[in-house]
């Protein structure tokens, strides 16, 4: 296969790849578009994302195994085209059942996109250059990851969220053609014909169980009946998936990979990472609308500087792989994306764009310089007939990793939000109290309102409306010698709410700042021991020179 043949067929498999994690995260910022459309709850509209991504999640290892028995080529294929008729389904969709149901579809069919378009790429080029794919891989991933919620923003702000969906079906066409002429089909050589059934019910129910518990442990509680009852059968399906895959002849999942202590290593720290990059997307993204009060595009724009970030640093990365070694600059990298976790954490509600433009671009650059190299080494530390299986466990553990990291940092931020909200409600009593202004029948009033939480996003003009309206009923009840001295009062009433309401409403965004920051703090601990399983996800640095040597060698002769 000549150079510009690798090229075409390489760009083939990224689109694809692209389009189908791409919409893992496009949708997200047009959620209230689409339950104003449908004139249905946000919760209710969150299964057009949570459909997608249980759907995905649950069967990501079992396609990978399908497609190294019946032929990558063939499902990679299958899996585009059902992706891009359900994008066009989803997209003249008239009802919230309808979407849901091809989101759905449209996710299974990504999970087929996702999973094979690794080891689908690795056999287009020599073995030496398996690393320098990877790392263009960890470019795109990044990319299509990170930059969703800027994309959606400018396709919902400029058309309508539906063309979200639309924008796939050139991609998919062009992707089918382009597969269909210029890659070759692959299997995996060693694997039988003969499907494990058991395997593949019980690793999916357990995905699917698992995924699904940690969605709604936030709503539902962690601790609840429900909540325990999905991470119990999820665990003890997973105990029988292993018990399968030791007893059976030809297991879905060669349970040997996981000795390999590099591959192992790699896959905790790809989860760990997955969940930390959810402290740099989803809760910044949340930080930006909320307290800095952007518009969902602004907000995704400016996140987007994390994800070209990312891109131009995975690009990097085999540079920096070959000067210190890929467990170095794996470790490098978490430990940028741990910093800007810690220097997230910083953050306020007077912070300008630039400030928080910085923070990202030392988080994409951590991102990148990670991700593109752990998933070289992951990738380098199998057998080459078992990348295909080896991609699967690597997508089904970032998966894991983000899904946790959006209910983990938003259970955190819910819980030490309640605490943080009481100590400024009893801040702005305290300031109520304490004022020598108001009267004791307007700071009851105040004092009952804050405690009811009803006014601490109440507008200036809300408040002094309110206190006309009260002035103008006193002075009816009132004789017309106290006119003036009445007016006196609530004019003086009306000038201490100009002040102290902005004070108050900044009490509230202030404490709700410091919930932000103690989550940002907590993500940052939770990339720490990243850093050093990132130093054991490769082998030594001699033995990965020579191996290289070796290979390449091999390849010449």
């Amino acid at each position: 296969m000549n150079k510009k043949h690798q090229n075409i067929s390489f760009i083939a498999i990224i689109l694809g790849f692209f389009m189908a994690l791409l919409d893992t995260t496009v949708v997200n910022i047009t959620l209230p578009k689409m339950a104003e459309y449908f004139s249905t709850s946000m919760d209710h509209i969150s299964w057009v994302v949570n459909s997608y991504n249980l759907a995905t999640a649950v069967i990501l290892i079992t396609v990978s195994r399908l497609a190294d028995q019946f032929g990558r080529k063939k499902l990679f294929i299958a899996g585009v085209a059902v992706f891009t008729i359900s994008s066009l389904l989803c997209g003249i969709s008239d009802s919230l059942q309808a979407l849901i149901l091809f989101r759905t579809i449209q996710g299974i069919a990504a999970a087929f996109v996702v999973t094979i378009a690794a080891p689908l790429s690795i056999e287009i080029f020599p073995p030496e250059k398996r690393r320098s794919i990877m790392a263009l891989w960890g470019a795109f991933s990044g990319l299509a990851a990170a930059s969703g919620p800027s994309i959606g923003g400018i396709v919902t702000q400029f058309l309508n969220w539906r063309y979200i969906f639309f924008i796939n079906i050139p991609i998919g066409c062009i992707c089918i053609l382009l597969t269909m002429k210029f890659i070759k089909e692959s299997y995996d050589p060693t694997a039988s014909k003969s499907i494990d059934f058991g395997g593949i019910i019980t690793i999916s129910v357990s995905m699917l169980c698992l995924t699904f518990a940690l969605m709604k442990a936030n709503e539902r509680g962690w601790s609840s009946s429900f909540i325990l009852s999905f991470f119990a059968v999820s665990a003890i399906t997973l105990i029988l998936f292993i018990i399968i895959e030791r007893k059976v002849k030809e297991p879905m999942v060669p349970l040997s990979l996981f000795k390999s202590v590099p591959f192992t290593s790699g896959s905790i720290t790809v989860f760990l990472i997955g969940v930390g990059m959810m402290s740099g997307t989803y809760l910044l993204s949340f930080f930006l609308i909320q307290v800095k009060g952007l518009s969902q595009l602004s907000a995704g724009l400016i996140i987007s500087t994390m994800s070209l970030t990312s891109m131009c640093f995975s690009l990097l990365a085999p540079i920096l792989t070959k000067r210190l070694g890929s467990r170095v600059t794996s470790a490098l990298g978490i430990l940028l994306l741990c910093i800007s976790c810690y220097l997230n954490s910083s953050l306020t509600q007077n912070s300008s764009n630039i400030d928080i433009i910085l923070r990202l671009i030392v988080a994409g650059s951590g991102t990148g310089l990670s991700m593109a190299t752990l998933i070289g080494s992951i990738m380098a530390n199998v057998p080459v007939e078992k990348i295909g299986i080896a991609s699967g466990i690597n997508n089904m553990t970032r998966t894991l990793g983000t899904v946790l990291g959006v209910a983990l940092f938003l259970t955190i931020f819910t819980s030490n939000m309640t605490i943080q909200m009481s100590d400024a409600r009893d801040s702005v009593v305290q300031t109520i109290q304490n004022d020598t202004v108001f009267d004791d029948e307007a700071k009851l009033q105040m004092i009952s309102s804050i405690k009811a939480g009803s006014n601490k996003n109440a507008s200036l003009s809300e408040i002094l409306n309110t206190i006309d309206e009260k002035e103008t009923a006193v002075l009816a009840s009132s004789p017309a010698m106290d006119e003036n001295k009445i007016k006196e009062s609530f004019e003086a009433q009306k000038k201490e709410i100009q002040k102290i309401v902005p004070n108050i409403q900044d009490t509230f965004l202030t404490h709700t700042v410091k919930s932000f920051s103690f989550t940002f703090k907590v993500s940052a601990a939770i990339l720490l021991p990243g850093i050093l399983f990132a130093l054991f996800s490769d082998k030594k640095r001699s033995s990965e020179i020579e191996n290289n040597s070796f290979v390449k060698n091999t390849s010449n002769a």
